[in-house]
């Protein structure tokens, strides 16, 4: 009876027609991402103008900048909290449930974010180890949401439109640039008016107004807005009808629950015939079970190794961002502006680029996941980044000539479309929908840490190899490298290789969740009353 229960209640999810809640959840859920994208996005301007604050060298002919190791310091320990708090909520989230565990993430982001605004201190070093502290915090709430927001949408949505929803909201990180973009733009834009300065090669000193250290804050701690706006409604949500009935094996509670959100067909004597939970054992085996292996294994390395390439392509891009705007006359040199301007033209240089290239890509994944699936849209993504990395690491002396630099702008541009519409977004939604409930966030949480892990090693591996050979063309501080170009053939490798390891995934397009994850197999033989061993 409790296996027949199970099967209407879940059923009635996967053809319950798009309903507001739907869309509502999407916002609620997409606010950490949304924190996500704008922390990252502000990052850089942060640490531009944190150099010129803290670390001016009187005399200089350059404005200050941050050492390599503190530069290193304020992101890596942002990823490294994002990497454990994918695993540690991952775990929580199908420990105690995704309900008890989803307001902590936000609470603490939020915290975090203001927190990060406020670091204080007399001495550069200790503003930055404030800096730090929170950074690595904030990045833990940020690395919880990844797993069960994944999660929490997948087990709401019908399996028609599951990708989308799901897609959805892994695309408010797009908002979350675009916003960071705005207000790092409306900010130093006020401050330019209300405290005019000359350039850094005019006058060294003045070229940062006090009243600089301000602007930063500001910006970082403006992040935080939005999530807090959405902090009731996330305490509002009720468990997941997937998670109370297949892992707490309470349908009856699973049927109230959808009933108070969702308009479904479940009628109240369906509901009390659930009767109390049931303590069926079968096929409860855990992640580090040989059954676990046999059914899953090779879906949990696809998920993760696939993640991981994509995360080395993508977070290794951001670091060429620098040589095009400086190339293409977007950026000017730093020390022919100010300190404001210099966060005013890099912000406005960045949003461009997200606004052609990055955010499309997101929507398109949106509009199409549902009709062409989760794997055309992989592989599709990661050929074509693949591609246009190598058309940019062949010529690349072609690229970098005068007069050819538009060429190279569109080819960068296409390798953010096409990581959003592709791996950057399928990466985040399959392993919300092939693993069984008991472990759906869990394994979410295994898959996401592993895109981290690539993020770091892009994002600083490649700050190291992307150095000229030539010692006198490093940046300050790096030793000399293999130069951009040898990066860029290094990186195309990464998609071709993530290419191949995504015919490891199962397509899940228009599959119910227990139909990938083979739990029908065992509701169904509840419902008969025959109970199947499984080995643990």
């Amino acid at each position: 009876m409790a296996g027949e229960q199970q099967l209407q209640v879940l059923n009635a999810l996967d053809v319950a027609k798009t309903q507001w809640y739907h869309f509502t959840a999407i916002v609620v859920a997409g606010m950490g991402f949304f924190t996500d994208a704008y922390d990252l996005f502000c990052v850089s301007l942060v640490t531009k103008l944190l150099g010129r604050i803290y670390y001016h060298v009187d005399g200089s002919p350059t404005p200050g900048s941050l050492p390599p190791h503190v530069a290193s310091a304020i992101n890596g320990v942002a990823f490294i909290g994002t990497l454990s708090g994918q695993l540690f909520f991952g775990w929580l989230g199908d420990k105690l449930g995704r309900k008890k565990v989803y307001g902590m993430t936000l609470m603490l982001m939020v915290l975090c974010s203001v927190a990060s605004g406020l670091s204080f201190g007399h001495t550069p070093a200790s503003v930055m180890a404030t800096l730090c502290f929170f950074r690595f915090w904030l990045g833990f709430g940020i690395g919880g949401d990844y797993p069960l927001s994944a999660t929490i949408m997948s087990e709401y949505a019908n399996k028609k439109t599951r990708g989308a929803f799901i897609a959805a909201v892994f695309a408010m990180q797009g908002f979350g640039i675009l916003a960071g973009g705005l207000v790092s733009i409306i900010v130093s834009s006020s401050f330019r008016i209300l405290f005019p300065a000359p350039a850094y090669d005019v006058d060294p000193v003045n070229s940062t107004p006090s009243q600089a250290d301000f602007v930063w804050r500001i910006i970082v701690m403006l992040g935080a807005l939005p999530a807090a706006l959405t902090y009731y409604w996330r305490t509002k949500m009720p468990e997941t009808a997937r998670y109370t009935a297949l892992v707490a094996k309470n349908a009856k509670q699973a049927a109230v629950d959808m009933s108070k959100v969702l308009q479904v067909e479940i009628t109240e004597e369906q509901a009390k015939a659930a009767g109390p939970p049931t303590n069926n054992k079968s096929a409860a085996f855990g992640l580090f079970s040989g059954e676990f292996l046999r059914r899953h294994g090779l879906h949990l390395l696809g998920t993760s190794a696939t993640w991981f390439l994509l995360d080395v392509a993508f977070y290794s891009q951001n670091l060429f961002q620098k040589d095009i705007f400086s190339a293409v006359g977007w950026i000017p040199k730093a020390a022919t502006m100010s300190a404001l301007d210099e966060v005013f033209r890099i912000a406005r240089a960045q949003t461009l680029i997200a606004l052609c290239g990055t955010v499309p890509g997101y929507w398109f994944t949106v509009a199409l996941i549902d009709v062409v699936g989760r794997f055309a849209i992989q592989v599709m993504g990661f050929f074509f980044m693949g591609v246009f990395m190598l058309g940019l690491a062949i010529p690349y002396h072609h690229w970098t000539a005068p007069g050819n630099h538009v060429g190279f702008i569109v080819l960068y541009g296409l390798t953010f479309f096409f990581a959003n519409f592709g791996p950057n977004s399928t990466t985040f939604i399959v392993p919300a929908e092939i693993f069984p409930a008991r472990l759906r966030s869990t394994c979410h949480g295994i898959s996401a840490a592993s895109g981290k892990l690539g993020a770091i090693a892009g994002g600083f591996g490649f700050l190291y190899l992307a150095q000229s050979p030539d010692p006198s063309k490093t940046d300050h501080g790096y030793a000399p490298g293999i130069g951009v170009r040898n990066s860029l053939f290094i990186l195309a490798g990464c998609n071709f290789l993530g290419l191949l390891f995504t015919f490891l995934v199962p397509e899940s397009k228009g599959k119910s969740l227990e139909e990938m994850s083979g739990e029908n197999e065992v509701i169904g033989a509840e419902a008969t009353g025959y109970n199947r061993t499984v080995p643990v």
